[in-house]
């Protein structure tokens, strides 16, 4: 039907642009685009809140609609709702998505990453257990002494620090014994 020189289209309406779209016509789609497309990059923009991934997740949206476009059901909603609804589930995945590789990060961050370390903690614990330590050798006999010395601090054996000590290694043996169950008795450590 020929229109006359004066009339012009009458606007179609977004469903049977998407009808259109569905049959392949990228007329109708760069219609639609105009109809919905402000439509679709606010859905997008008020779920990222980012307009460089809103404007990123709406081309996504657009060539699904390309793609998908028979898909809509008109018996079920308008194409502006279809479409809009689209867009916000694009957005929310990419929200998600995001989300979920932030906490692949975080873990991986969390397990490669070292404790703190107090090192002038440590090193005053340390100085203090030589101190406690230093002070409960000083309770012990001289004998005693001496051969917890020789083993623990010079790294020699039982028959080493007999031998030294120019003892028996049954004596010696007794003398490191005892000397170690007055050291933990002194140094409040429980077995």
């Amino acid at each position: 039907m020929e229109r006359g020189p004066g009339e012009a289209d009458a606007p179609r309406s977004a469903e049977s642009l998407l009808s259109d779209v569905a049959q392949g016509d990228d007329s109708a789609f760069a219609v639609l685009y105009d109809t919905l497309g402000r439509g679709v990059f606010g859905t997008c923009l008020g779920v990222l809140r980012d307009p460089d991934h809103a404007a990123e997740v709406a081309q996504e949206v657009w060539v699904e609609v390309w793609r998908t476009a028979a898909r809509f059901d008109a018996a079920r909603g308008s194409a502006r709702t279809w479409t809009l609804t689209l867009a916000h589930r694009r957005a929310v995945d990419r929200v998600r998505a995001v989300q979920a590789q932030r906490d692949r990060d975080q873990r991986v961050l969390d397990g490669s990453t070292e404790r703190e370390f107090d090192v002038v903690a440590d090193e005053v614990e340390s100085a203090l257990e030589q101190v406690r330590v230093r002070d409960c050798l000083g309770t012990l006999t001289s004998t005693q002494k001496q051969a917890v010395v020789l083993a623990y601090y010079g790294g020699r054996t039982y028959r080493e620090v007999a031998d030294e000590l120019a003892a028996p290694l049954p004596t010696v043996k007794s003398r490191i014994r005892d000397g170690l169950l007055r050291l933990r008795d002194c140094l409040g450590v429980t077995s």
